[in-house]
């Protein structure tokens, strides 16, 4: 789950949906799900898709279940299903024009600030 949190940490939302589509990871699916959800609550908002960024996206330990499996020989062992919580955030990225050569901010650049959850 973390590798995929880092692989889209800081991408745009369309640079981050098309690199979660074609991500071969277990994980993959449910980020997605994830950042459609929030660009859903973006849009809502007011905030168009294109001006969005994954600004931080958090994968802390969730709860553990614990499953029994029957081995050879009559044994038994303990499978471990592994839960996580995910917390993203989006930001919305704005063009700050400077003064004195009429690019924006680091050389063209987009400048980063939060706007939206």
């Amino acid at each position: 789950m973390r590798l995929v949190a880092d692989l889209i940490r800081g991408k745009s939302v369309p640079a981050a949906q098309r690199a979660l589509a074609f991500l071969p990871k277990k994980s993959a699916p449910a980020v997605g799900k994830l950042l459609s959800s929030a660009l859903a609550n973006a849009r809502a908002l007011g905030t168009a898709p294109e001006q969005l960024f994954v600004k931080s996206i958090m994968v802390n330990k969730g709860s553990v279940q614990k499953r029994g499996r029957p081995f050879a020989r009559g044994r038994s062992g303990v499978i471990r299903k592994t839960m996580s919580h995910v917390t993203l955030e989006l930001g919305t990225m704005q063009k700050t024009a400077n003064p004195e050569n009429g690019f924006a901010d680091g050389a063209g650049r987009n400048q980063r600030t939060e706007k939206s959850k």
